[in-house]
């Protein structure tokens, strides 16, 4: 990986307020504020040049021992980007104004368990495939292969008098928000962290845990437990 000395910049947005697990960025997660997580991960990347983290709690991560450094940019929120139901393109577009770069790669504090190896693979990935004009942006997912209903009962993607083997339905892919690379160029076509020609890319099941809610904390805790012994 290689980019061609084209920079790089991570986005990782955070806000004080969790609805569903309080105070869950700033909360200890095995031995560890949740957000370090993340974010010790994308200072591993030596490709990546810094950090912006766009943000309403510079002072809760100021009691947490992070500041302004030369890989990490605090950004404050605008007031008029804050709250719970603030579309997260809108903060991403304030980010890509205030912060050029060649490459932006977005993830969040809730995906604790990525790792730098899946990261660099899809930043791998993306730059073959955008080099060759396949693609203008990445955003990984999670593969199903199973039997799907609607609310109704009614069966989405089989037949249920005529069976077939789970593995040979139609595979369909879930957007797991744990990363998302694209430009300043395919952001502006479409005002969005996916371009027009996205990539999908499917992340190890272990590391696609995305935190909403406590039983997704408890289950991050007992996997993260596991991937240390």
């Amino acid at each position: 990986m290689n980019f061609r000395n084209r920079s790089i910049v991570a986005l990782l947005p955070m806000k004080a307020h969790s609805e569903r697990v309080p105070n869950k960025n700033f909360r200890d997660f095995n031995g560890k504020p949740l957000f370090r997580w993340i974010l010790d991960t994308l200072l591993l990347i030596s490709e990546i040049t810094e950090v912006v983290i766009n943000t309403d709690a510079r002072s809760i991560l100021a009691e947490h021992g992070l500041a302004d450094s030369d890989r990490v940019r605090i950004r404050d929120r605008k007031p008029e980007l804050c709250g719970d139901f603030v579309s997260m393109n809108r903060v991403l577009e304030d980010d890509i104004a205030n912060v050029p770069a060649d490459v932006y790669v977005m993830t969040h504090t809730t995906n604790p368990l990525l790792s730098a190896a899946t990261i660099k693979a899809a930043l791998s990935l993306f730059e073959q495939e955008e080099a060759a004009g396949n693609a203008d942006s990445l955003f990984t997912v999670n593969k199903f292969q199973t039997r799907f209903y609607r609310q109704d009962a009614s069966p989405v993607n089989h037949d249920p008098t005529n069976l077939v083997r789970t593995q040979d339905l139609e595979p369909w892919f879930e957007e797991n928000s744990n990363l998302y690379i694209f430009t300043q160029e395919s952001f502006a076509r479409t005002n969005a962290r996916i371009g027009e020609r996205p990539l999908l890319f499917e992340t190890p099941k272990l590391e696609s845990i995305d935190i909403d809610d406590q039983a997704d904390w408890e289950l991050a805790v007992a996997v993260a437990k596991s991937m240390q012994v």
